[in-house]
């Protein structure tokens, strides 16, 4: 099936500061809805992994020293079932939510990136692709929906998967 079958499969890292800490009325609409959206995710065609702790989600790992940055970071068989997930699933209206829990971010806040199938990405990794996308723009160890890269050795140039109108001011 896609990109697993070739060796490959696609790694995916997203990070959010939220406006209040876990508990305040503000943000826990986003708290509440984690466990329906990571089921989801879960039993989603093409979904390989996904960051959690004991608690079955990502939310309490330590992450820059800043309770209020959250991470997530997933691995998928190839850049279709991961679009479908985000854009074409129960997770598109939580994900059209954000600004309601987050703070916007000035930098990338997602990343996209090519890994050999059965690697599973730390949250170092993950944040060195954000770094990345931040200081040269989508290339192929680090791109975005916009500007998705192919499978390493496939030499064709980047695709508009068309994420719009969900990333519009967003690479």
């Amino acid at each position: 099936m896609g990109s697993g079958a070739q060796g490959w499969q696609l790694a995916q890292i997203n990070i959010g500061k939220l406006l209040a800490p876990e508990g305040d009325p503000r943000v826990q609409p986003f708290f509440d809805a984690l466990d329906k959206v990571n089921a989801i995710a879960d039993a989603s065609p093409g979904f390989v992994w996904r960051l959690q702790s004991d608690s079955g989600n990502a939310t309490d790992f330590d992450v820059a020293s800043d309770p209020l940055l959250l991470v997530n970071m997933s691995v998928w068989q190839d850049a279709e079932s991961l679009f479908d997930f985000v854009y074409r699933s129960g997770h598109t209206p939580e994900m059209a939510r954000r600004r309601e829990y987050f703070h916007r971010f000035e930098s990338a806040y997602q990343a996209l990136w090519w890994v050999p199938a059965g690697h599973r990405p730390s949250i170092d990794e993950g944040l060195s692709r954000l770094w990345m996308l931040d200081r040269y723009g989508p290339t192929l160890q680090s791109f975005t929906f916009k500007a998705r890269f192919p499978q390493p050795g496939e030499g064709t140039p980047p695709v508009d998967m068309k994420p719009d109108p969900w990333c519009i001011g967003n690479a």
